[in-house]
């Protein structure tokens, strides 16, 4: 009975023994993998292009002017409308009911035409939308940058008899 016992014992040590050397060989074998592919890497040195930082030159563009009574934004854009700049009244500081005066739709303007300068943007069709105090402030600084305007419109939305408007401040 004891020489049972004692070739079980050596049957179950040989299979654990043999179980850990083919997993210690594993582990050996991927750390040399690892090892490879590490001093691979640190061979081969990829080749980094790094591009110029020059701006797309854009002649004609477009800019969305949108006045409300609460805030005034502007956004340049290129004839495929991809934006080229933006700027809000919000963005610049202004908070509150400063946000839809005069003074911040002409500073909004500026704001943007800094943006908007780098691609060298000449002639805009203009599109209006909104009631706002801004929206005639933002026009007369668009003629003042020098810009070319080859056309004004006005892109207000107008119900045909839907919603029921706001009533009328009294003041």
């Amino acid at each position: 009975m004891s020489e049972e016992v004692t070739k079980k014992e050596t049957a179950v040590a040989e299979k654990t023994s043999t179980n850990k050397k083919v997993g210690a060989e594993k582990e050996v074998k991927s750390l040399k993998k690892e090892d490879s592919v590490a001093s691979e890497k640190s061979q081969v040195k990829p080749k980094i292009k790094r591009r110029k930082n020059v701006r797309r030159q854009v002649q004609r563009g477009k800019a969305f002017i949108t006045s409300t009574y609460n805030n005034t934004k502007i956004c340049f854009s290129d004839l495929h409308g991809n934006v080229l700049a933006w700027s809000s009244s919000g963005l610049i500081g202004f908070k509150g009911a400063k946000k839809a005066t005069t003074y911040a739709a002409n500073q909004v303007l500026n704001n943007a035409h800094e943006k908007v300068q780098r691609y060298g943007l000449k002639d805009i069709e203009v599109f209006v939308k909104g009631v706002g105090s801004g929206r005639d402030a933002a026009l007369r600084a668009l003629v003042q940058k020098g810009y070319n305007l080859i056309s004004i419109k006005d892109t207000t939305p107008i119900p045909h008899n839907g919603c029921r408007p706001k009533k009328p401040r009294r003041v």
